[in-house]
């Protein structure tokens, strides 16, 4: 009985700031590996500099077999292996974020905020506000005093909220 190896996809939830070290480790183990970056100009002493930092904090997606991900976790870089169930959907997302990086759309990461998500503002005049999304589509937070049984809503740059877990 032959044992068939099956590449998928694994996403490896790195430990702080690990990301680029276990990309390097990836790429020489010959594992095939994405890991999307973003390009922001940063300002150090008066220095401009260009960086490029992770699309998304603490992950790298891994295109491989189940040992291949075991191998990546031996890197010590790696907090923990997630399976995906959808390998196709998956797929398809990141071809659409690789695509669009590679024409150079400016692209700003949001958290994964719904209806119903307790948030906080993380930046602006703002900061440290903490609320309730009302509405995905026009950011629009909610503020509840739930002893007086009423709220008020203020639209927000989706940009400046964070979920609280």
């Amino acid at each position: 009985m032959e044992v068939v190896v099956t590449e998928q996809w694994h996403v490896l939830h790195t430990k702080s700031r690990q990301e680029k070290a276990l990309a390097r480790e990836l790429t020489t183990m010959g594992i095939e590996h994405y890991l999307p970056l973003l390009r922001a100009v940063r300002y150090h002493g008066g220095r401009k500099a260009v960086v490029e930092s992770p699309m998304f904090s603490s992950y790298v997606f891994m295109h491989g077999t189940l040992e291949d991900a075991y191998r990546a976790d031996r890197t010590r870089h790696v907090a923990q292996i997630i399976q995906v169930v959808d390998q196709e959907k998956l797929d398809t997302e990141l071809h659409n974020i690789q695509l669009a990086l590679s024409q150079d759309a400016p692209l700003q990461v949001y958290a994964n905020l719904k209806k119903g998500v307790h948030v906080e503002v993380t930046a602006g005049p703002f900061r440290g506000l903490k609320g309730v999304i009302e509405d995905r589509k026009a950011n629009r937070l909610f503020l509840q005093v739930e002893m007086l049984n009423a709220a008020v809503s203020l639209e927000i740059d989706g940009s400046l909220l964070e979920p609280i877990v």
